[in-house]
């Protein structure tokens, strides 16, 4: 009985929430569109963002896109780390910043001094959720830890990204993205097979993290509605990239087989990787039978499918050097957008491994919106990656660009916190404020 109520308790609280975003649009336009444009699955969520690099920011620009309001607080006079990682800039500001920043509000707040501190506690009394990744028990010395916020504020959610947890032999360690990458495994599986550990073009396991991170705080505001309590989340690179082992991990847990390095090849499947054409490479996979004698077919090597030594994939496997010799080969006598003409329509995964002017300018990619425009109030018109998810019922607003260093420090307070012009000025000159 409690269950039913609770459900038909938040159906008339989503309606009521639902109605009156309704009142907003004018009532001659289509109901459709109203609840398409109604507002972002986080709207009305409120974020205080006490994260600097890539995998805090990166969760927040998520939860950003959704529609949460997110308050980024940085170091007066030097902001988030990334602010001065370039070249390149943009003007003022690193494309490395402005890469992981849209739709957030930027105050800058001196976390060092008691006023700061205080100042932070009341935007948590109005906030829904906390992100920081500082190292663990840092803020517990500045009073801003879970233990002591929630106990003011018990349905707040506050995760904490570090880079090995809030617990254990390691908490004290800084955390890095390629420093987690190799003790968690990824550097000992990434690179040629006979060469050196490879880290991957982009900090992977900081973007994994912020996705866990993402996710996490998702179910605890789910959670949150059934039982109006919060939580803290405790989010780090080690343990997302071990999570991330995924088939390599069981594979020793379970049979005890160690992982090596391939290059673009696939432990357990052949032929599965990078192949070089005649003038650049391609990616091509025959990843069961059906595909690999299509393959054959399309290559003009027939006679492979029906060779003992190919005829499964455990055949191919074990017979992996000599069966990827033939094939790359064959692969050398045409260019790679010749040997895309012959597989288009085929049904087989294959794709040119591009650089990234054609990423950019890739047909599929523009038609799926992942480049976007955004004016930035100093350094004018920018270009991001878009968000990768779309929705049927949410219509995206336009992007607010990535902010300035404490572009919003004086309308927050205000807003928030009631702060007048005389409270701004003397934060502002006992450099509590910028």
């Amino acid at each position: 009985m409690l269950t039913e109520l609770n459900r038909l308790s938040r159906i008339c609280i989503s309606n009521i929430f639902a109605k009156r975003r309704l009142q907003f649009f004018s009532t001659t336009q289509d109901l459709d569109e109203k609840q398409n444009l109604a507002g972002g699955p986080l709207d009305g969520i409120q974020v205080l963002d006490l994260t600097r690099v890539l995998a805090g920011p990166y969760c927040t620009m998520i939860l950003a896109d959704l529609g949460a309001n997110v308050i980024k607080v940085e170091k007066p006079g030097v902001g988030d780390d990334t602010r001065t990682w370039g070249p390149p800039f943009c003007g003022s500001e690193s494309a490395y910043f402005l890469s992981v920043n849209r739709n957030k509000k930027s105050i800058a707040i001196d976390l060092k001094k008691k006023d700061g501190q205080e100042i932070v506690k009341e935007l948590v009394r109005q906030c829904d959720v906390l992100v920081e990744n500082y190292i663990p028990g840092k803020l517990d010395n500045m009073g801003l830890g879970y233990s002591q916020l929630a106990a003011s504020h018990p349905d707040l959610i506050y995760c904490s990204i570090s880079g090995y947890g809030q617990t254990g032999p390691y908490q004290q360690r800084a955390g890095y993205d390629i420093i987690a990458a190799g003790l968690g495994g990824l550097l000992h599986i990434t690179g040629p097979r006979d060469g050196e550990p490879c880290k991957v073009g982009v900090a992977m396991t900081d973007l994994s993290t912020g996705l866990y991170a993402h996710g996490a705080i998702m179910a605890a505001l789910l959670q949150r509605l059934r039982t109006g309590k919060g939580q803290h989340i405790d989010c780090d690179l080690v343990s997302t990239q071990v999570a991330s082992l995924v088939n390599l991990g069981s594979n020793y847990l379970n049979a005890g087989q160690e992982a090596q390095r391939y290059g673009t090849a696939h432990q357990s499947i052949v032929p599965y990787q990078a192949f070089q054409t005649a003038n650049s490479y391609i990616m091509v996979g025959g990843c069961n039978n059906q595909q690999f004698t299509a393959l054959c077919q399309m290559m003009e090597l027939d006679h492979l499918s029906s060779d003992v030594k190919f005829i499964n994939n455990q055949s191919r496997v074990e017979n992996r050097e000599e069966l990827l010799e033939i094939l790359s080969d064959r692969f050398l006598s045409k260019t790679t957008d010749e040997w895309l003409a012959v597989f288009e329509g085929s049904g087989l995964p294959y794709g040119p491994i591009n650089n990234m002017e054609k990423v950019f300018s890739d047909p599929q990619v523009l038609h799926n919106n992942m480049v976007q425009e955004l004016q930035h109030p100093t350094v004018g018109q920018i270009q991001l990656p878009g968000p990768a998810v779309r929705y049927s019922q949410y219509r995206r607003p336009q992007a607010t660009a990535p902010p300035t260093l404490g572009q919003h420090t004086d309308s927050i307070l205000k807003s928030m916190l009631g702060f007048d012009q005389v409270t701004l000025q003397k934060l502002r000159e006992s450099c509590v404020i910028e």
